[in-house]
This record gives structure tokens, sequence and C-alpha cells, in this order.
């Protein structure tokens, strides 16, 4: 039997019920593409990280809760959403560690965010007020729908996915990347400028996206596109 690659993806957190949970459109997505997903608590213990690290061949951060603000230098607005504690903690810990191993990560609207703030960049803690502009970027159900266009940067991971120069995409967020992190590179843009996609040149395939693949994976080529990529990156490892 082949073997398939193995995808750590970061868990959800319902702090309601103090439950860990997932989005079906996630572990489907990588499934559709070839990947055996496998859902990661949210661990602070650095032994366990590091067998995480060390044990998949390529790791999902998910969309999710506000990262906290004082993980790129500010304090927390009124217009700042939720926050989530324990993954903050867990994904502050295991990115470096997935980093410098080299494998395929892939980050999905927290994520792209996740991505930029741990390499030392900043984001808008709520787009509406601090750059409102006619895009919408946080639309209402049904999320598979197309809310925006964005324009792709050639030479990139996304590019190379997809193939087109622009592309509709969905879009459910209200925060956003306002200076990029060290290393990285923009690979898409809204309309109105907002970085929608962003990758790291000197790693084998680091991309992460603002908008919801997982959401919109059955209904659009593109988005399966993008976990394919990431998969197949996933399986070239071995």
């Amino acid at each position: 039997m082949e073997r398939k690659p193995t995808v750590g993806i970061v868990s959800l957190y319902d702090e309601t019920k103090e439950s860990y949970w997932m989005l079906p459109g996630y572990v489907e997505g990588v499934e559709e593409a070839g990947g055996i997903p496998v859902i990661l608590p949210l661990s602070q213990q650095g032994d366990a990280l590091a067998h995480y690290a060390e044990a998949f061949d390529g790791f999902l951060f998910p969309g999710g809760h506000d990262l906290n603000p004082v993980f790129y230098g500010e304090e927390r607005r009124e217009t700042c959403g939720t926050l989530c504690p324990e993954r903050d903690e867990m994904e502050r810990r295991l990115f470096p560690l997935v980093l410098a191993t080299k494998k395929p990560m892939l980050g999905i609207c927290r994520g792209v965010q996740l991505f930029n703030v741990m390499l030392g960049g900043t984001l808008y803690q709520d787009i509406p007020t601090e750059c409102p502009s006619g895009v919408e970027h946080h639309e209402t159900p049904p999320y598979d729908k197309a809310a925006h266009t964005v324009c792709l940067a050639q030479d990139t991971p996304l590019f190379l996915a997809v193939g087109e120069e622009q592309i509709h995409v969905n879009s459910y967020h209200h925060q956003g990347i306002k200076a990029l992190g060290k290393g990285l590179c923009e690979a898409a843009a809204a309309p109105d400028g907002l970085t929608e996609a962003v990758y790291l040149p000197e790693h084998p395939f680091c991309l992460a996206v603002q908008w919801h693949p997982e959401f919109s994976y059955k209904t659009d080529e593109n988005s399966r596109k993008i976990f394919r990529a990431f998969v197949a990156a996933c399986k070239n490892r071995f």
C-alpha cells in the first residue's frame, strides 16, 4: 500500500464547552488531496510538541480566535475579538519547531496572521475601524461563495498551485496583516491592497492564505488545488 503523508492539524477550541473541535472542511480537504489528517490537542508540553514536529509530514494551522496582540507589541483594543490563550501558547511554541524542520506548512485565516506575527509582523486588530474599505472581508453565510477577488504574485507557491493571476475567494475575517514579518513575501492581495496570502521564499513550502478553502473546496477548484499542492509537498519529503 502506498504511503500517504500525515498532516497535523492544530485543534480548534470551544471555551464555553472547554473542548477541542474541528470543522470538517480542514480534514476533508486534506483527505481529498491524498493526505491523512490528524487533529492535534492543544498541548503546551515541550516533549509532546517536539514529538509532533518530528512525527508528521506537514502541518496545517487553521482559522479560529484572534491572536493576542501582546505577541505583536500592542495593547488589546475593544475591537479585538475573543482570544484563546491555550491555542496561542501551543502555536507560539509549535510554530518555530515546525519551521526548523522545513516541513510543509499551510496556514488558513488565523494561520496567515500567526505566520506573520511569529516572524515579527503586525496585524490590524479590526479592519473595519483601522483600515475601512469597500471590499467585503467579513461575508455572511453561506461561506463557500466568493466575496472578492485577489491578485496573485507570480513565482509563488500559490501561483504555482492555481496557475491564475486573479481568483475569486470567500472571506470571513476582521483582522489582517499590517506589516509583513521577517522573510515573508506577499503572495496575493485584495483590491483594497490588504495582504491576502504570504509565503517564505527560502522554505520548501510555507504558504498561508487569509480566505477559507476549507469552506469552499467542494465547490471551488482553486481551493482544492491549494490543499493538493500542500499535500503534494508533504509527500515529496519521502
